[in-house]
């Protein structure tokens, strides 16, 4: 997925959908263009808003986004904790929040360059669905490519999530659980997402 000027798109947005437009200064001129331009938003509109960002936090593209939430609406049980997980345990997505890769971008060409094993096996799909027991890690001769350059000093400043576990002399992550659906962590309303597609 192409993706153009990321503060201009997360403005557009009015979310932090980027890991670069996550500091305070991007807060605040987002706070004041809120109000600059605050313009009332139908339904459909603002169901169409919650989809992009959600697209635009995890990188994934239209076509295959819409194929995730379409095959997990015809499920049975609770859409939006799948939705959820479906999106968290993305081969990227756990890269980033492990800490092995500073953002998900990054953790998308780490895969796709073939620096990574999933239980062993060299996998270049960064969306590759991990499951409960999952282990990911860093081939040993990647370890002094530049994408892990500073990997030490930027592990000993990452919060991981109770749901992994990192050995950060391996280099190794494991998933310990699927992990909870928290909306108030959320960039977007993942209700307004399901509601789109239902349509």
């Amino acid at each position: 997925m192409r993706i153009g000027p990321r503060y201009r798109i997360a403005r557009r947005l009015g979310a932090d959908v980027f890991e670069k437009t996550q500091g305070q200064k991007f807060a605040m001129r987002r706070e004041r263009r809120g109000r600059e331009n605050s313009r009332p938003r139908s339904e459909f509109g603002l169901q169409l808003l919650e989809k992009q960002r959600a697209r635009y936090t995890y990188g994934i593209g239209e076509r295959q986004f819409k194929r995730y939430v379409k095959n997990i609406i015809a499920q049975r049980g609770r859409s939006d904790t799948k939705l959820f997980q479906k999106l968290e345990t993305r081969l990227d997505n756990v890269l980033y929040r492990l800490g092995l890769a500073p953002t998900r971008r990054a953790a998308r060409q780490m895969a796709s360059h073939g620096h990574l094993l999933v239980n062993g096996v060299r996998t270049r799909i960064p969306s590759h669905e991990l499951s409960k027991g999952d282990r990911v890690s860093v081939r040993v001769g990647s370890r002094d490519a530049a994408l892990f350059v500073q990997l030490k000093e930027r592990l000993a400043e990452h919060q991981i999530p109770p749901w992994l576990s990192l050995d950060p002399e391996k280099r190794e992550g494991v998933v310990l659980a699927l992990p909870p659906l928290e909306r108030r962590t959320l960039t977007f309303d993942i209700s307004a997402i399901l509601e789109f597609y239902k349509r």
